[in-house]
């Protein structure tokens, strides 16, 4: 008999797994991640303001982070971008996500800190970035505790990187080059 037996045969409906299940998938593989770089664009398209969320870590530190989580089983790239930008700045965020979504990078989250500018303790992740223009009424969610509209050279800022923890701050600084907007 094979190990398999903790693992359903089908994927449950709703994409997730159970606490168990992901401990365990998180020990023996990458995880599949989306970062979306919220931003406010003028008539012309230029980026003019950056969304970032202030969050307490689980240390109890004061951090900014980006929008950030993981694609579940069965679920468009396009779909979890909508999904996680819903989930930490509200339902009337609207974002614009293309038809065809791009990422500016691909990000690899390691548990080992310094294999790449990206770290978490938590698992090896493999996320794709996006720069998501958002035009409506952001509010911060769940456990955001604010979220501030920056300009690109205020969030590039060295103020602003030293409270972005896990690579965040390192992948903002490559998105706003990417938009033409890095300082």
């Amino acid at each position: 008999m094979t190990d398999t037996a903790d693992y359903p045969r089908e994927p449950k409906p709703d994409g997730w797994l159970t606490e168990r299940e992901l401990a365990a998938a998180r020990g023996h593989l990458p995880m599949l991640y989306v970062d979306a770089v919220p931003v406010r664009v003028d008539e012309s398209g230029d980026v003019i303001a950056v969304g970032l969320l202030l969050r307490v870590n689980g240390a109890g530190e004061m951090t900014r982070a980006l929008v950030s989580g993981r694609v579940m089983f069965h679920e468009r790239i396009r779909d979890a971008l909508l999904r996680h930008i819903e989930k930490d700045l509200g339902p009337v965020a609207l974002p614009q996500i293309p038809a065809a979504p791009q990422p500016f990078t691909v990000a690899e989250y390691f548990p080992t800190p310094g294999v790449t500018p990206y770290h978490d303790a938590r698992q090896h992740a493999v996320s794709m970035a996006y720069v998501v223009p958002v035009s409506g009424d952001c509010q911060p969610q769940q456990d955001a505790l604010d979220l501030a509209w920056l300009t690109p050279e205020e969030a590039c800022g060295s103020q602003v990187q030293v409270e972005m923890t896990g690579g965040h701050g390192y992948l903002l600084r490559q998105a706003m080059a990417y938009v033409g907007r890095l300082p």
